[in-house]
């Protein structure tokens, strides 16, 4: 169920944990991100919102739009 804000971080979550893909560890991803592998695997599992730091970091590091990390739409 989306949250008041209306970001489904769950869905967010499974969004990050696909661009991660299986050739990757979170230890390895959360380093390019700038976070801590702990910090990332919350933000997997929809237990943790992504700040926009976080949400920028991964787009310019993967290529993706932060509309298609928040809504699954948009540029991926």
């Amino acid at each position: 169920m989306p949250a008041k804000s209306g970001v489904d971080w769950c869905a967010v979550g499974r969004r990050i944990r696909e661009l991660r893909g299986f050739d990757m560890t979170q230890a390895e991803f959360a380093r390019r991100i700038g976070v801590t592998q702990g910090h990332l695997s919350s933000l997997e599992r929809g237990h943790k919102e992504a700040g926009a730091a976080v949400l920028l970091a991964i787009s310019r590091e993967f290529g993706k739009s932060v509309d298609w990390l928040l809504t699954g739409e948009g540029h991926h």
